[in-house]
């Protein structure tokens, strides 16, 4: 019995020495990604690991780091390049419209091309679409006739099974057996952040442009 007893205070002893592990309370990052964005978002979430959470905001004011194709038209606070990202003029594959000058995609765009085909764009202010109306349209207004896509998936998927269609597409979002036309340009794709990137942030940033 007393050997029992002086087992039982040992262990007792031993386990009050042992230092009591520390929870550490993943930090939560606030996260805002355009559409055409989302394919870097998920880059974050590898980067941010188990140590940090992301936490997805619907509103860019109010993230702390901003995923975004292409330079806003003001831009007043930090933005760093984590990859480049090409945009296109694509069309479905048995469309009859065939490479086309930037003359030509402008007309199409502007409602002055064949009238059996069904342009699609994206809505005004959205990343993609500001690129195209800068390096394509150069202060023409798109067809009040085009078609909206509200995302690159609707207007990918519209550009494989919809006939005589043409639209607009970034290069990552080109799936299926869609064929582009006309290369817009290539753009860089920005982290932006409220302000300097400090701890956590900083780390997330730093991994994107690896």
């Amino acid at each position: 019995m007393k050997t029992l007893f002086l087992l039982i205070l040992f262990a007792f002893i031993f386990s009050a020495c042992i230092p009591t592990a520390i929870a550490i309370t993943p930090e939560v990052v606030s996260v805002y990604s355009t559409a055409a964005a989302q394919p870097w978002l998920s880059e974050l979430y590898d980067c941010a690991g188990t140590a940090t959470v992301i936490s997805r905001v619907d509103d860019p004011s109010a993230a702390a780091i901003v995923l975004h194709v292409g330079e806003p038209d003001t831009l007043s606070s930090p933005a760093y390049q984590i990859d480049t990202e090409e945009i296109l003029v694509v069309t479905q594959r048995q469309s009859p419209l065939q490479n086309l000058s930037l003359e030509e995609a402008r007309a199409l765009f502007a409602g002055r091309g064949d009238p059996s085909l069904q342009v699609w764009v994206y809505a005004s202010g959205s990343d993609v679409q500001d690129v195209f109306n800068s390096l394509v349209m150069h202060g023409q207004n798109v067809s009040p006739s085009a078609r909206l896509a509200v995302d690159p998936q609707q207007m990918a998927d519209t550009l494989i099974n919809e006939p005589n269609t043409v639209g607009i597409l970034p290069r990552h979002w080109k799936v299926g057996d869609s064929r582009e036309i006309f290369p817009v340009g290539t753009i860089p794709v920005l982290a932006i952040t409220a302000d300097e990137p400090q701890g956590v942030v900083g780390q997330l940033i730093a991994c994107l442009q690896k």
